[in-house]
């Protein structure tokens, strides 16, 4: 059995920013199973004092110290925090601190600024992005392709539409997304649709033990989830990809993040959100 470990994030707003940081940290450490806890909205010292009673239960709960990822600005807070029996990580001291000494400036303090709607021009991008990917989820659409910064075909159930709404909530980037569909697939060619946007688009692919583990729960005993469906279309796909010199990627083993990032780098494309 693996060795459990308690991990707090604690934050006084979403919880996004010290999650994303303290997750990064922690799955370096593959041999413990941490259970995992965010707190957010921890804006009073009332507030921390009653997060501090569940952190103090968890170090009595196993006898072992809880991980505290605090993201906290207003010092009252982190200090109440910080007496928890707990390991502490404050990205607050250990990030802002050292920045205000660098740059001779003192910051903010302001409380979410990092997931902030105060910036227009960014705010405005990503609800740009999610409606156009919304409206061109899974080929519902022809209209407006051309307006897309990228186009994701590959078989149906092989990661497309949360890749791109990912890309279009992180990044900011219009992704449409399309499925190549029995038509396509015998045809050994791209939808006509697609030919004219050929540089911009990209394919996905799974393992078909993947694929058919996916498809038969969502429709069992159904000859879209069969194995030997899924190997035809998966073959296909791939065949027809490497004939229209369509760049793809295996979505199998990769995450979300993983594949978006790596499409936005090789695309060359421009984040417009941060």
């Amino acid at each position: 059995m693996p060795h459990r470990r308690r991990v707090f994030f604690v934050s006084d707003r979403t919880g996004l920013t010290v999650e994303a940081l303290g997750t990064s940290l922690i799955t370096q450490f593959d041999a413990i199973d941490f259970l995992r806890l965010t707190l957010p909205f921890i804006d009073t010292v009332d507030k921390a004092r009653e997060a501090v009673q569940q952190m103090n239960a968890a170090h009595q709960d196993t006898g072992k110290r809880p991980l505290i990822f605090s993201s906290l600005v207003d010092d009252a807070i982190r200090a109440e925090i910080n007496k928890a029996d707990g390991l502490v990580l404050d990205v607050f001291e250990r990030f802002i601190v050292p920045l205000e000494q660098e740059l001779g400036q003192k910051s903010q303090h302001a409380v979410g600024k990092s997931h902030s709607a105060g910036n227009a021009k960014d705010y405005n991008h990503r609800i740009e992005a999610i409606n156009y990917s919304l409206s061109h989820d899974d080929g519902v659409t022809h209209r407006g392709l051309e307006d897309a910064d990228l186009v994701l075909v590959g078989v149906s159930r092989s990661g497309k539409t949360p890749t791109s709404l990912y890309m279009a909530m992180q990044f900011g980037i219009k992704a449409a997304n399309y499925p190549l569909i029995p038509e396509d697939l015998e045809a050994n060619r791209l939808p006509p649709s697609l030919i004219p946007l050929k540089h911009k688009v990209w394919g996905l692919t799974i393992q078909p033990d993947r694929l058919h583990q996916i498809r038969k729960e969502r429709r069992p005993d159904s000859k879209y989830a069969s194995l030997e469906n899924c190997r035809y279309e998966v073959s296909a796909a791939e065949k027809l990809m490497r004939q229209a010199d369509i760049p793809f990627l295996d979505s199998t083993t990769k995450s979300i993040e993983e594949i978006a990032t790596t499409m936005l780098h090789e695309a060359k494309l421009v984040r417009r959100v941060y």
